[in-house]
């Protein structure tokens, strides 16, 4: 049987969330449930409007580039896109033109797998743009919502390196992380601040990769809104062309544009497509073109902080924390985040690591909130904390306080009284210890003769015995030294 390579590209479209205004009005640039309710003239495509550039838009995409190792342009213009959508009142989008001048062009990225190994994605370019209204269709009518009109929207189209759905999904994890880190975007996929585009074709795996002539017939699925969804789509549209190529229908097949519908879990042809859709750009005569100063592009440069895997590294190397753990916390900036708040607060860094990976997580993917929502902040677990590095209470009354205070949303301190004290006294947990062993002579003989496991037996006793307030550490060295 003949084996069959994929080759899979994205175009992945992601607002930019972090300004305050959108890219080229004065309307609010901010998420909002209500309709219409961030729009200015300018969005709505009124007569007399003009538009004006935002510099904080472009700061952040020049960093966007920058990090993608791309090369940034001299000069910086926009281009009028003419296309006829009900979602751009204009007729015509602002935008840049690839492979003209646009925010960063000719970059790569390394993408780490969930197993630890990486892969280079090369990037053909990244442009800024304004992104488009948003449409509701019901059964008779459609709703337009221009919110989303005019936010800025960076395009990133990647070369076709990927070659399995799973790198795909690591490629957009890891970007997705990026625009956060960097303070570009929130990313938010519920939000619809990511889209995707999937382009994908199949080759005989036994011919040369690097030669485009070898490479099959491409295929574009628009508009893929999840990464579950990306991945299901490639992987069904793997195998349908797989299938095709052994019937022999595959080379008859044309180059065209599919939709993902995620009811059925197939791709369903929409239109034929050719290599350059003719959008008649031309130079938008309202935005003047302008020199990028090349002491602004160092300051940006500068100003790019220590995003997912610089930080992993760093929590690995300094504060000894393992490869999954370092995973686990870098996963969300917000995570990272409160890790490095506690450690702010000189909370151990692997006490902070152990809270944080699970209990805290634990509870906030069960109730389904924000980590910033949740009631226990780094100030709050310092006290629970502090109370057992003292000894006042037993990593077991850690978690009972863990839990009253969350429930409750009262302050650690509330649940600590003076009765919880830990027993450290050796004197006292020595006698009763003794106590224990006399009235269990019998599993001391079974231990002694190999029996292990009743060791936790008898630290049970102890914990019954004393209420769970024996310091666990001292009972441990104590039952060792009184069994040998």
């Amino acid at each position: 049987m003949t084996k069959y390579i994929a080759k899979i590209g994205l175009e992945m479209h992601c607002e930019v969330s972090k300004t305050n205004t959108k890219v080229f009005s004065s309307a609010k640039n901010t998420y909002d449930e209500i309709p219409n309710n961030n729009i200015a003239p300018l969005d709505m495509g009124f007569p007399g409007t003009l538009p004006v550039l935002n510099k904080e838009a472009v700061k952040l995409s020049l960093m966007a580039s920058m990090i993608l190792h791309c090369k940034q342009p001299e000069y910086m213009y926009f281009e009028r896109k003419n296309y006829y959508y009900p979602d751009m009142p204009k007729n015509y989008q602002i935008t840049q033109n690839p492979p003209e001048e646009c925010v960063g062009m000719n970059g790569y990225i390394d993408v780490e797998r969930e197993d630890g190994t990486t892969f280079r994605v090369g990037i053909d370019n990244i442009h800024l743009e304004e992104d488009a209204a948003s449409l509701d269709h019901y059964y008779d009518t459609s709703c337009i919502d221009y919110n989303r009109a005019g936010v800025p929207l960076l395009e990133l189209v990647t070369n076709p390196d990927m070659h399995s759905a799973s790198d795909a999904v690591s490629f957009l994890e890891q970007m997705r992380s990026i625009y956060q880190y960097a303070n570009i975007s929130d990313a938010d996929t519920k939000k619809g601040q990511i889209r995707c585009d999937v382009n994908v074709s199949i080759m005989d795996a036994s011919l040369n990769e690097t030669d485009p002539n070898n490479w099959g017939t491409k295929i574009e699925i628009k508009n893929v809104n999840s990464f579950g969804g990306v991945r299901d789509a490639i992987n069904y549209e793997i195998e349908r062309q797989t299938k095709l190529k052994e019937t022999g229908e595959y080379d008859k097949m044309e180059q065209q544009t599919r939709r993902w519908d995620e009811e059925t879990g197939t791709t369903i042809y929409m239109r034929s497509k050719v290599d350059a859709i003719d959008y008649k750009y031309f130079v938008d005569p309202n935005l003047p073109k302008f020199k990028i100063d090349a002491t602004w592009l160092e300051e940006i440069r500068d100003s790019i902080p220590l995003l997912a895997n610089e930080r992993k590294q760093k929590y690995k190397e300094e504060y000894g924390l393992s490869n999954y753990d370092a995973s686990v916390i870098v996963k969300e900036r917000e995570y990272a985040e409160y890790f490095e708040n506690c450690l702010t607060l000189g909370i151990d860094a692997k006490m902070a690591c152990n809270w944080l990976t699970t209990q805290i997580l634990g509870e906030i993917n069960k109730e389904e909130i924000k980590l910033k929502d949740f009631y226990l902040t780094p100030v709050r677990l310092k006290q629970i904390i502090d109370e057992i590095n003292k000894g006042t209470i037993s990593t077991k009354q850690a978690k009972d306080i863990f839990y009253k205070t969350i429930t409750e949303k009262k302050e650690p301190k509330t649940f600590i009284t003076s009765d919880m004290a830990q027993i450290s006294n050796k004197e006292e947990l020595e006698a009763i210890i003794n106590s224990i062993l006399e009235q269990n002579e019998k599993q001391v003989e079974e231990y002694k003769n190999g029996k292990d496991n009743l060791f936790d037996f008898f630290v049970g006793q102890v914990m019954k015995n004393t209420k769970g307030k024996a310091n666990p550490v001292i009972t441990k060295e104590l039952l060792n030294e009184k069994l040998k």
